[in-house]
């Protein structure tokens, strides 16, 4: 199995990397961005029995390592 886990910053938390992005962007020309966010993606293999023992391994590992809760949310897909 393969879990695809995306982190990325909080609502309301500042995201100087995404501005820096944001501003680069309509510098060049780009018109109608609203806003940017950046966030880092990371891909796991997986030898999990099943997809439910897989959704509860990437969950603890979410919550105790690849994100930061304080400040970030996360999402995951699991793949077969």
């Amino acid at each position: 199995m393969k879990a695809i886990v995306n982190v990325y910053l909080k609502e309301g938390v500042l995201d100087p990397q995404g501005k820096a992005v944001h501003h680069a962007l309509e510098s060049m020309n780009f018109k109608g961005i609203q806003g940017v966010r950046i966030g880092k993606q990371i891909i796991i293999n997986l030898a999990a029995a099943n997809e439910t023992q897989a959704r509860e391994e990437v969950k603890e590992m979410c919550e105790t390592l690849l994100a930061n809760t304080v400040i970030e949310d996360y999402s995951f897909e699991i793949y077969a």
